[in-house]
């Protein structure tokens, strides 16, 4: 597949080694900075603080009363970033930092954040004088958002083979059933949600995130020149997490059997947090280990279907997700490895 439009990479660079998208450069350093896309912006994290950078509409995009004018016409005004320190509650107890409970808080902590980020973005779209988005109603979307991701994802696929339990009459077919069922529904679900028109820009702002996240693993400048010769796809990725912890499921309910219906549905709803920790443990070792062949095979699947939920960025997207970074980075002298200590965070 021809690459004439990416230049060589420098030294320092690999080779392109994520067949999903040939001629993207990657790094192989595996750096503790992760992110989100958000409204028009970027969330980044690091060990001991986060950012979220995002672009305001321009004057002559708002009306007198201070409305947009037009919400299909991209925001083309300046960039605003707002920076917090964060202290993991993994820092304070030793006990949290075992493998897979580790996981698990720090997905909880990674929540908690992004959705933070998500209010200051859409706050940041609205007329100056109007008043923020309230609490409560972030704290209320969360709550939704769990509910709804645990009953279509578990609930409803465990229902819909318990109808037909009699008919397999083997727990290794009803198992085998579910899973596949589960996996079907989440693939169906990205494929929907790829396609929505509106959510095309945050897609692109994943990508900027991806990007430059990369830029700085590989140790190059933060530039939108730099961030944007490198692939959009990410081995710690939230997309390929949760692929992860539909195919790991499949293997922690199988020794259950067949159980009564509710005994079903309340083990799915029980064993989220455990299947959650053990996919983030997996997810951490693919991106510590991203040039091992083997590695690279089991991320293949997962790098694909963020060709879904990423899209290519331009150079002013890139350069939100590089303001958001480069807050982060001014709070923390270096982030090198030994920070990890404590600190689990996915990309």
């Amino acid at each position: 597949m021809a690459t004439a439009e990416r230049p060589p990479a420098p030294e320092g660079v690999p080779a392109p080694a994520f067949d999903a998208e040939p001629g993207a450069w990657v790094a192989t350093r595996d750096a503790p900075v992760g992110g989100q896309a958000v409204l028009e912006g970027v969330m980044m994290r690091g060990p001991g603080s986060w950012a979220v950078a995002c672009r305001r509409p321009a004057a002559d995009q708002m009306d007198p009363k201070g409305e947009r004018i037009d919400l299909s016409d991209p925001p083309r005004g300046e960039i605003t970033v707002e920076a917090h320190d964060v202290t993991s509650i993994l820092t304070r107890h030793r006990l949290l930092r075992l493998p897979i409970v580790r996981g698990v808080f720090a997905l909880g902590e990674s929540l908690v954040i992004g959705f933070k980020a998500l209010g200051i973005s859409a706050n940041a779209q609205m007329p100056e004088e109007e008043e923020d988005l309230p609490g409560w109603m972030w704290v209320g979307t969360i709550i939704l958002s769990l509910v709804l991701a645990v009953g279509l994802f578990f609930v409803v696929p465990v229902t819909l083979t318990n109808l037909i339990k009699d008919q397999l009459g083997s727990a290794v077919l009803f198992w085998l059933v579910e899973g596949l069922l589960r996996t079907a529904i989440f693939l169906a679900y990205l494929v929907i949600i790829s396609r929505l028109r509106d959510l095309r820009r945050v897609f692109e702002y994943h990508g900027a995130e991806h990007k430059t996240i990369s830029c700085y693993e590989a140790g190059l400048e933060l530039t939108p020149e730099n961030a944007q010769r490198f692939s959009r796809l990410h081995p710690r990725c939230g997309t390929s997490f949760l692929l992860l912890v539909m195919i790991v499921a499949i293997f922690v309910f199988s020794p259950l059997g067949l159980l009564p219906w509710w005994a079903l549905v309340l083990s799915r709803i029980v064993g989220v947090p455990l299947i959650a920790g053990i996919s983030f443990e997996l997810i951490k070792l693919a991106g510590k280990h991203r040039r091992r062949a083997w590695v690279r095979a089991l991320m293949w699947p997962g790098l694909k279907l963020q060709l879904l939920t990423t899209r290519e960025p331009d150079h002013t997207q890139l350069a939100v997700a590089i303001a958001a970074l480069g807050a982060v980075l001014e709070r923390s002298e270096d982030l090198g490895a030994e920070q990890l200590t404590g600190v689990e965070i996915a990309a």
